[in-house]
């Protein structure tokens, strides 16, 4: 079947400091990965602890349900500024690309 991930808001506007949630739903799935993208880059992983360039303490990512995660941006910054893509996967791969 067709997976349907959605994420809201499309847009979230908040001051320097101030905390930032994003979720998203992602269906009969039970898993989702964090992404962000500034504009002429290339998306990089967003973990709470690991992944290129993220401290623990900037990203939390929690689920309330087995298809609903949220991305929380804690103390926001300008360069916090990006493309945020919430992604999953529906675990038929059978060969694996690195």
């Amino acid at each position: 079947g067709v997976i349907v991930v959605t994420q809201s808001p499309p847009l979230i506007t908040v001051n320097k400091g101030q905390t930032a949630k994003l979720d998203c739903n992602v269906g009969m799935v039970n898993s989702a990965r964090w992404y962000r993208q500034t504009p002429g880059g290339v998306p990089q992983f967003v973990s709470p602890t690991y992944g290129s360039g993220f401290s623990a303490p900037k990203f939390t990512s929690t689920h309330s349900s087995k298809s609903d995660y949220s991305l929380i941006i804690n103390n926001v910054d300008v360069d916090d500024s990006a493309v945020y893509y919430c992604s999953t996967w529906d675990g038929s791969a059978t060969d694996y690309v690195s």
